[in-house]
């Protein structure tokens, strides 16, 4: 019993002891700061400094619209970032620090605040930036936009970490914007492969590029991007699919590799000359103009607006330089980022080449804008498949649902005039056959009867010589 006890007594005091080591542990690294916060590695004194405060939960600054402006900085996320080599006084040249803190600076809203730091990420990201200033969403801010985004909404600057690095998709910043085309990423087959492979699966910036980001609807960048990762897509669909390489040129690949989605005839105005598709001049935009005109009750256009509409285009630059090329595109971005598996893709042609096939229900007349975005004017359904039309919407036609009524008659005239002539010569020839033999006989019979005549004259003339 008093070896227990005894025992029991050690054990407490043992325990005590840790404890008041323990404690004297948190002391010190309270009293440390920072830099024992950052896992040992070595920070400036002057960032030191910063930390010291900033690495502190507080109210944040109130600035003139009422936003919070959040300043706080975790010194383990800082020195686990990117940017642990770089000086807070690289970035925030505007500081002083002498009055840091103790001098209010007006802000007027995160948005400015944000806005006011671009120059910053210029100074050492010169080549990233460049591309960001031909971007999509560069051109959203210059037409005012307070919702495109900025260097730091997506690269938290205090925190940013290396490509390298694999994420939770849910980490990804587009998903902050593109809320709805996210989450039908997340579950569609390059989500589904993102979360259980990781890296090994196309993310956003993947496809459509992290800083120069462009409209999806311009030019074949997008099918580019697939065929980068499915290199032997087009002979891979050789296999079955006839004249392959043209379902390629005229139909974006979700058609078919996103099922459910809603489908559309997109008739885009392209240049045949430069070879590429046309775009609004800066400052002088045409299209909606002209639509507009065209279209006076907003029922879309018809085939002879259409016709007009494309002569317009073409005194800008020549006859036959503007025409209109059609793809078979999805309707939105969201059905864009439904992909399933190639098991479920689709392989019926009846989807496509039949009387009055789905994706042929709507059609649309598109230019790109200025900045790449797509302008949009609705078309009639019908133009696809009149006879006006043809001189229009060449090199598009789906045997089977783009039918031209007239031309079906025409053609079905031809063919019956090309059956008809010899079909009707060898009637014709049967039902004078008799008629013909009678004919052939009494010329036979003549013909014997005028030999016999002649026989006869040579004879007597004969005779009359011999005498």
């Amino acid at each position: 019993m008093n070896a227990l006890c005894t025992l029991t007594d050690r054990h407490l005091l043992s325990h005590a002891k840790s404890l008041v080591l323990l404690g004297l542990f948190g002391v010190v690294l309270s009293f440390a700061g920072p830099q024992a916060r950052a896992g040992g590695s070595e920070l400036a004194k002057e960032e030191l400094a910063c930390l010291s405060c900033h690495d502190k939960v507080g109210p944040g600054k109130k600035l003139e619209n009422g936003e919070i402006l959040s300043l706080a900085i975790s010194t383990k996320a800082y020195v686990e970032s990117m940017h642990k080599e770089t000086s807070c006084e690289d970035c925030h040249s505007d500081i002083d620090a002498k009055t840091h803190g103790k001098k209010i600076t007006p802000i007027k809203s995160k948005r400015d605040f944000t806005l006011s730091m671009r120059e910053s990420c210029r100074a050492c990201h010169k080549k990233n930036f460049t591309q960001y200033e031909d971007s999509v969403h560069a051109a959203l801010i210059k037409d005012g936009s307070k919702e495109a985004p900025l260097c730091s909404d997506c690269h938290n600057p205090h925190m940013v970490r290396s490509t390298k690095t694999v994420e939770p998709i849910t980490a990804t910043p587009c998903a902050n914007c593109h809320e709805n085309i996210f989450k039908a990423y997340a579950k569609d087959v390059h989500g589904l492969a993102r979360i259980a492979n990781g890296k090994t699966a196309p993310l956003c910036a993947d496809c459509h590029k992290a800083h120069n980001v462009q409209a999806a609807s311009l030019g074949s960048g997008i099918k580019d991007a697939c065929l980068s990762c499915h290199e032997n897509a087009v002979d891979q669909h050789k296999d079955w699919l006839p004249n392959a390489s043209r379902h390629f040129e005229a139909i974006s690949c979700p058609v078919c590799h996103a099922p459910t989605a809603q489908r559309r005839v997109n008739l885009r105005l392209y240049d045949n000359v430069a070879m590429k598709q046309i775009s609004e001049k800066a400052g002088v935009p045409q299209f909606e103009k002209r639509t507009q005109a065209a279209d006076t009750k907003d029922l879309g256009l018809n085939e002879r607006a259409l016709w007009s509409l494309l002569k317009e285009f073409n005194q800008d630059g020549g006859e036959g330089k503007t025409v209109l090329r059609g793809r078979l595109e999805v309707l939105s971005g969201v059905d864009a980022h439904q992909l399933s598996e190639k098991t479920k893709a689709v392989r019926d042609c009846k989807t496509c080449h039949q009387k009055g096939a789905e994706p042929f229900q709507s059609v649309t007349l598109t230019i790109a804008g200025a900045d790449g975005r797509p302008i949009r004017h609705g078309v009639q359904q019908e133009v696809l498949t009149s006879l006006l039309a043809t001189e229009s919407v060449r090199g598009f036609y789906a045997i089977g649902s783009t039918r031209i009524k007239l031309l079906d008659t025409l053609l079905i005239m031809v063919m019956l005039g090309a059956v008809s002539v010899p079909i009707g010569h060898m009637t014709i020839k049967r039902l004078f056959k008799s008629v013909r033999e009678k004919l052939a006989a009494e010329r036979m019979a003549t013909r014997s009867e005028t030999d016999d005549q002649d026989s006869t004259h040579h004879r007597r003339t004969d005779d009359d010589a011999s005498k």
